[in-house]
């Protein structure tokens, strides 16, 4: 199953012990799903955790992001669905979902 997982899940997985978010992280990296990502959500993922966490926490998570995004799948943006997100910064995620076909955008 294809599937395209939104920044604050991956955050929260990577940050946080237990709960829904990090079961998704432990999923990935065990491959119980294919995840697929776009250069734009690769973007995403190390901004967001650059931006709201320490050098050293970030050195820390670094090999594992790094790990999951070996694990991912790659998808060129062939075709965009602006305006589709009611919150349109997440118009990236959505279109990283269509372009990829992927069953769940959670």
């Amino acid at each position: 199953m294809k599937v395209v997982i939104d920044t604050n899940v991956v955050f929260e997985g990577l940050t946080k012990k237990g709960g829904a978010s990090r079961l998704v992280i432990e999923a990935w990296l065990s491959e119980l799903f294919v995840p697929c990502v776009s250069t734009a959500l690769i973007y995403e993922y190390w901004s967001v955790i650059t931006r709201k966490l320490s050098a050293a926490r970030v050195s820390r998570l670094d090999p594992v992001l790094s790990e999951m995004l070996d694990h991912a799948r790659h998808v060129e943006i062939y075709f965009t669905w602006r305006p589709s997100s009611p919150d349109p910064g997440d118009d990236f995620v959505i279109d990283c979902a269509v372009n990829a076909n992927a069953v769940v955008v959670t």
